[in-house]
């Protein structure tokens, strides 16, 4: 049986003081509504030693939105995973669309960031997805193949259970406009279909995938009804605790 696992991914907002003071207040209304999912927020790096504090004593992991692919050198403006671990951050997300089409990352940069999060005991969300223009070329299964096999090129079988996939399509972040739950169903069948072939088919029944594209609390439930969606990784309505709870209790 899979655990729902729903995220909240901050990108570039809330400041230290305001991520703590939310993530206080987040901390304690998952408390009181008796929440049984796994939680993670993500907030950028500044951010990060507040948030882990605010949060100590409760089960929300806190996640960085990503990190370098290199340990320690001559790169400026990147932060080390050894950082991120000293910090006490164990998961990170990596490969999300806007990392891909603003900062040119690859499906082959982000599997050399996969592989050394995996070497030092981390846990990734790797995010996977296709833009409209790839949609309507017919290309979703191309580019969700590729995106699969090269991302986790080399990921031995043992480390498939510290991986997540979040499947978000490119052109519903951030626009109001959401997959249907039947198309954003389909797309995950296809990406568990597809880790079944790289890997086993025990791998892929065991794997979580969450649906990432404006997810919020009028849509969560139909989502989480289908077969493969197994969480969220949500953006805008994570900013506040009265969006975002109804979202992790949206089984309640």
């Amino acid at each position: 049986m899979r655990k729902a696992y729903i995220a909240g991914n901050w990108k570039m907002n809330l400041t230290p003081s305001e991520g703590a003071a939310y993530a206080s207040a987040l901390k304690k209304a998952c408390e009181q509504a008796g929440a049984d999912v796994k939680i993670m927020i993500a907030p950028s790096f500044v951010s990060i030693p507040a948030v882990l504090d605010a949060v100590k004593g409760s089960d929300i992991i806190v996640a960085a939105q990503n990190m370098a692919d290199h340990k320690s050198g001559a790169y400026t403006g990147e932060v080390s995973p050894l950082m991120l671990l000293d910090l006490g951050v164990k998961t990170v997300i990596l490969g999300h669309s806007e990392r891909r089409q603003y900062y040119g990352e690859t499906n082959e940069s982000i599997n050399k960031k996969i592989l050394l999060a995996l070497e030092l005991g981390m846990d990734v969300v790797y995010c996977v997805g296709e833009t409209l223009e790839e949609r309507e070329a017919g290309k979703l299964e191309e580019i969700l193949s590729a995106q699969l096999a090269v991302g986790l090129k080399d990921v031995a079988p043992q480390d498939m259970s510290r991986i997540t996939i979040a499947y978000e399509p490119v052109w519903a972040i951030g626009t109001g406009k959401t997959a249907t739950p039947e198309d954003a169903d389909d797309a995950h069948c296809f990406i568990r279909k597809t880790v079944a072939s790289l890997y086993s088919k025990d791998i892929a029944e065991k794997l979580i995938i969450q649906y990432g594209g404006s997810v919020k609390a009028g849509n969560v439930k139909a989502l989480m009804a289908k077969e493969n969606i197994d969480g969220a990784l949500v953006g805008g309505a994570s900013l506040s605790v009265e969006q975002f709870l109804p979202i992790i209790t949206y089984n309640k």
